[in-house]
């Protein structure tokens, strides 16, 4: 376990819009805030289109994790998650997870790691500003390459 105490800074209330790229209007935000590091208590959303982590296949390795996507559409969404700084891409990383309803089929849900959506008709987010420790994700080699995040 890795466990380090925050000193918190600002505190953004985030609307997006309707027809958003996701990721795109969050990295605009986190370019125009200048915010490198902070988490994501929660957010709801309307997505018209999402990729999520997740297969209908058989794992060769139930341990490993999943790197495939499915895609759903027409979902109602909550989630969080947290920011950390890329300094080799010189961007923020996003670390997010969703639980999602199909609409139209009685609100099915599914729940995994975000990979894109398509904003329909909103998103509304709190980010909370971390200020001290810089946040960063770093590959386990030991543990199937998996990003994980590290404080300082």
């Amino acid at each position: 376990m890795r466990s380090h105490e925050l000193t918190l800074g600002r505190s953004f209330g985030v609307a997006f819009d309707h027809g958003d790229d996701f990721f795109t209007a969050l990295a605009e935000f986190c370019d125009h805030h200048q915010v490198r590091h902070a988490y994501i208590p929660s957010f709801i959303a309307g997505f018209s289109e999402v990729e999520i982590v997740g297969t209908c296949e058989k794992l060769q390795d139930p341990l490993a994790p999943v790197w495939s996507k499915v895609h759903l559409a027409n979902v109602e969404a909550f989630g969080g998650g947290t920011l950390a700084y890329d300094h080799t891409h010189d961007r923020v990383h996003p670390h997010i997870h969703v639980s999602v309803g199909l609409k139209e089929h009685s609100a099915t849900g599914y729940t995994s790691h975000l990979l894109n959506a398509q904003v329909q008709f909103l998103t509304e987010m709190l980010v909370i500003e971390v200020v001290r420790p810089e946040l960063t994700r770093r590959r386990n080699p030991d543990l199937y390459d998996v990003p994980q995040l590290h404080f300082g």
